[in-house]
């Protein structure tokens, strides 16, 4: 996409006004009990954390309000990257300005002494909200390199809150082109289980058909190699892997949907790894083709887009994966089981707690949005493959009342991610006046 400088750093700004309107929010807040907290908010009670575009794990918990009576009332709090959001997913849900406002109206801030829900709209929060998002409602209009027009809008990630564009902009392509193709990923398991569960049952859309992505350096780590060695020739690797490739398929199958497996073919995949995953596709009766746009461009991709229109048909719904109207319980076990693989749930103290309070306040018919590490369909990072009958560990439960769904955190999953050893950041630098190292 183009222009890659621009989109990778601040675009269009809209991080910048969705930030800057979850903020205001947290400043109001405080500002509100500095003064007299009519609505007698229990700072211990407090839900909105703050929120910033960068990863830095210094921030996930601090304390607020230091330094005496003029600056606030002492409290702990956090900061959340811009991405988990619930503004971000707010933005990403509404279908336009109206639909902003109300969403914005629900959010869930906080508690009274008494346990009763304060929301943004108690705090007359919503109109200014409103005025910093007005222009970041607009999706953005970009291009790739032969000039496919291309709309990016929005960035939640789908390993921490919905991880799908926004609505609008889906709308607008629908509006605008015979095909539309968006992007839900991180792993079916992730970005497309709630691309359906949330964003298609809140907007009313359907799909065509389910591209499933595949890559043979992933297989092979699926199928127990190295890290070291996914650029070494090794068919067997890539065989032992394809169970993982093959969950997400039957995960796919749980919606009444049938994938195109795409496979992203790079320099150094030989013939006979492809081999293997087609026979695979082949023998379960799914349609294969192979992707060689990363070096051929749009010629590169012709395989898969006439696989795919080959496939593609809209007789047929989509069949969403649980029933509003199950327990929460219900849903995160059906969730868990039908694409994690797993046998059990197991709850934490906190997570019991969350619960109770979710059905307390008559939250429990909304959709369950698991956050949960994508480097694996379980729960712990380390388990690549195909793990089976293990325990989800459900560690917190919170409520997103404004962006429509229930945010499950699991295992050791944190929505302000840290830097690696080696930051990207070592290797960007603008020379001749031009950005670099971004890539």
């Amino acid at each position: 996409m183009i222009p890659s400088d621009r989109i990778n750093l601040h675009f269009t700004g809209d991080f910048h006004a969705i930030a800057a309107a979850h903020n205001l929010l947290a400043a109001l807040l405080d500002n509100h009990i500095h003064f007299d907290n009519a609505l007698r908010i229990d700072p211990r009670r407090i839900l909105w954390r703050r929120v910033i575009d960068m990863n830095d794990r210094a921030l996930r918990e601090v304390v607020t309000g230091l330094g005496g009576r003029g600056q606030g009332v002492p409290r702990e709090t956090g900061f959340d990257i811009t991405a988990a959001s619930e503004v971000m997913a707010i933005l990403c849900l509404a279908g336009d300005l109206d639909d902003l406002r109300a969403r914005l109206e629900r959010i869930l801030v906080g508690l009274s002494y008494d346990g009763e829900p304060v929301r943004a709209a108690q705090l007359r929060a919503p109109g200014a909200m409103l005025a910093l998002l007005s222009d970041a409602l607009w999706p953005n209009l970009v291009q790739t390199l032969e000039g496919t027009p291309a709309l990016i809008h929005g960035g939640p990630f789908a390993n921490i809150a919905h991880g799908c564009s926004s609505v609008i902009a889906t709308r607008t392509a629908l509006k605008l082109s015979d095909w539309a193709i968006t992007e839900a990923g991180f792993g079916f398991d992730l970005g497309a289980e709630k691309f359906f569960d949330i964003k298609c049952r809140s907007a009313g859309l359907d799909v065509a058909a389910v591209v499933l992505v595949a890559t043979v350096r992933a297989l092979k780590m699926h199928g127990g190699a190295a890290a070291g060695d996914l650029a070494t020739p090794d068919p067997l690797a890539v065989r032992a892997g394809l169970a993982n490739l093959e969950k997400h398929i039957e995960n796919i199958r749980h919606f009444g949907e049938v994938p195109v497996v795409a496979l992203n073919r790079f320099a150094q995949d030989r013939d006979d790894e492809i081999a293997v995953v087609r026979d695979c596709c082949d023998g379960l009766g799914v349609p294969f083709a192979v992707s060689d746009h990363h070096a051929r461009g749009g010629r590169g991709g012709v395989e898969l887009a006439r696989a795919l229109m080959a496939h593609a048909r809209d007789d047929q719904p989509y069949r969403p994966l649980y029933a509003l109207t199950a327990s929460v319980r219900e849903k995160i076990l059906t969730v868990a089981r039908k694409m994690y693989g797993a046998g059990a749930v197991a709850y934490t103290k906190r997570a019991e707690q969350d619960l109770a309070e979710v059905e307390r306040m008559g939250h429990a018919d909304l959709p369950v949005c698991i956050a949960k590490t994508p480097a694996s369909l379980s729960d712990d990072p380390r388990r690549h493959g195909r793990p089976d009958d293990f325990e989800l560990t459900v560690r917190a439960i919170e409520i997103d009342a404004g962006a429509g769904f229930l945010v499950v955190l699991t295992g050791e999953i944190v929505r302000m991610p840290g830097l690696p050893r080696r930051p990207l950041s070592e290797r960007i630098d603008v020379r001749d006046g031009e950005i670099v190292g971004l890539e």
